[in-house]
């Protein structure tokens, strides 16, 4: 085969893997939603029994709904109503503690209800939001980036938004405060305490992606070219430091420019929160990410360190992640493991699902 039809035969094995996954996911949802609640739950974890739902989670029915949305954008139908979901979640916000969960529900309110944002943000307080939260005070990366991507949708779609854009640039400074030279985020701002500034440099993966996603929208929304030159460094570093199978890292050492931490590898990074992320800078920016996001994709299908696939079709999951034992853990920490990569015989499958990891699937791929 000539180069152009063998790209041609990998895209349309990419498109099958992607088709595969939303249907998987359109199949499973139904199963951890509590229809008692009208939320989806905290975990569907494997028994011996079978599996079982555990607890429920407002901040996942969230993420979860927002996969559905777009799955309808796309012309599938949505297998659960979405309708009633919503109006729970937008009758009670007394569980809304923190930034992140405020921004989320803008986040929501922007994609799915734009007509309800005002009455919304006034109810959660949204011009003094910044003042009155302790997650702002201690500069939790991850909450700070989804009330930036709030906020920045708010201002996309409405008038109104458009006057939050002094405390859309507020969040955004406190975000980038956060970013290393090497582009890796930390965790959350060294300033704030001790612990913080022992370990407060080490960013997970989520601490990664959400400021990409957060600063891609906060561009798309005030046109400030710094945060897309930003949110591509920061993505062309966790890019750089991809793994030999497509693994998104666990943890990254915002100080050093290094992975500090590979394992677990989840899968929702691999399928959702990686994709969903990069698609949208790339747009964006106008930089293609796809080989990145295909092979991240395709470490869920076989071609991962167990040589597993992470799909259960029969129940409608993709299993948590691969994840390391203690003991191997401390080697990789140390640097005392023989090898560069965890032996097989350290590693296992977590057998549980949570809902959110469905939904950002949706939200990543079903409109491709």
């Amino acid at each position: 085969m000539v180069n152009s039809e063998l790209q041609d035969v990998g895209l349309h094995a990419a498109q099958r893997s992607v088709q595969n996954l939303v249907a998987l996911a359109v199949r499973g949802l139904p199963a951890m939603f509590d229809s008692r609640s009208q939320m989806f739950c905290h975990k569907l974890k494997k028994t011996d029994s079978g599996l079982v739902q555990e607890g429920i989670s407002p901040r996942y029915t969230i993420m979860t709904l927002m996969g559905l949305h777009r799955l309808e954008q796309s012309g599938t139908r949505s297998p659960v109503d979405m309708q009633p979901i919503l109006e729970g979640l937008l009758a009670n916000t007394d569980w809304v503690q923190n930034i992140g969960d405020a921004g989320l529900m803008l986040w929501l309110a922007a994609q799915v209800a734009p007509d309800r944002l005002g009455e919304l943000a006034g109810r959660l307080q949204i011009p003094t939001a910044l003042t009155r939260f302790v997650d702002v005070r201690e500069g939790t990366t991850m909450n700070l980036a989804w009330f930036l991507t709030g906020v920045s949708y708010y201002s996309q779609v409405s008038d109104e938004g458009k006057k939050l854009s002094g405390i859309a640039r507020e969040t955004y400074n406190l975000l980038i405060a956060n970013q290393g030279k090497f582009g890796y985020f930390s965790h959350q701002a060294s300033r704030t305490s001790l612990k913080s500034a022992l370990r407060g440099h080490i960013g997970s993966f989520a601490d990664q992606v959400y400021p990409i996603y957060g600063m891609t929208q906060f561009f798309q929304a005030f046109g400030d070219e710094s945060a897309l030159r930003s949110a591509r460094e920061c993505a062309l570093a966790i890019c750089a430091a991809q793994g030999p199978l497509g693994q998104w890292w666990w943890h990254y050492d915002s100080r050093s420019g290094r992975v500090f931490e590979e394992y677990p590898v989840f899968s929702v990074h691999q399928h959702g929160m990686g994709p969903m992320t990069l698609f949208a800078l790339g747009k964006a920016s106008g930089t293609n990410f796809d080989s990145r996001i295909y092979k991240g994709l395709d470490w869920i299908d076989l071609r991962n360190e167990l040589s597993v696939n992470m799909q259960d079709a029969s129940a409608g999951v993709i299993w948590r992640c691969i994840r390391a034992s203690r003991l191997e853990r401390v080697h990789a920490l140390l640097g005392t493991r023989k090898g560069q990569e965890a032996g097989p015989e350290g590693l296992s499958v977590l057998f549980e699902c949570r809902p959110y990891e469905l939904g950002w699937l949706l939200y990543g791929l079903a409109d491709l």
